[in-house]
């Protein structure tokens, strides 16, 4: 596969996690207010880049340190407006934000590698062709779901041993969002 054969288009729709592709991971703890939310560096600038190539671009998170009672559904808002505000100053745009606030071991439909969030992107957007879609997360549930749903799936991560270990779960890796971004705006 070849990232420029693709001819991402308008008629193109990004996926992203959240968190470890758009703000720095807390390790073993989670963003619980604005105040610990952090964009990874070249965040903003790749959103920006993305909001000019991409017809859609939707956040899909697992967040469930709702469910472990660490912070709820309304700070998790409030972040997200927040997040939404900085990137439309700097010239981006998010069109959706959906989140799973369930535990892992529930194993909802809406936690990836699932695929919930993913049907309700496609109810919000009708127009949303899974295979004129990308998926660019650091997890191997982010390339899961991808897969699930037939997406072109990017794993944004220094680590590339996901890459590695299951070569057909991943079709091309960068170690940033903003790598990513700088590839795409060359073509």
């Amino acid at each position: 596969m070849n990232l420029p054969k693709l001819n991402i288009d308008k008629t193109w729709t990004l996926f992203l996690d959240r968190d470890g592709v758009i703000n720095k991971k807390i390790e073993n703890n989670y963003v619980r207010k604005w105040d610990e939310f952090e964009f990874l560096p070249g965040v903003l600038e790749a959103i920006k880049i993305f909001s000019n190539t991409f017809g859609r671009i939707i956040v899909v998170t697992n967040q469930q340190g709702i469910a472990k009672e660490r912070m709820t559904e309304d700070e998790l808002t409030q972040i997200h407006e927040q997040m939404v505000k900085e990137i439309e100053k700097n010239g981006g745009r998010i069109d959706a934000i959906f989140y799973a606030p369930y535990l892992k071991e529930i194993n909802h439909i809406d936690r990836k590698p699932n695929v919930g969030m993913a049907l309700k992107a496609k109810k919000k957007f009708p127009a949303i062709n899974f295979k004129k879609a990308i998926i660019a997360g650091d997890s191997q549930s982010d390339m899961e779901m991808g897969a699930r749903m037939n997406m072109i799936k990017i794993l944004i991560n220094n680590d590339i041993s996901i890459a590695r270990q299951q070569p057909k779960l991943v079709n091309f890796t960068f170690k940033s969002l903003y790598d990513f971004s700088f590839v795409l705006n060359k073509l």
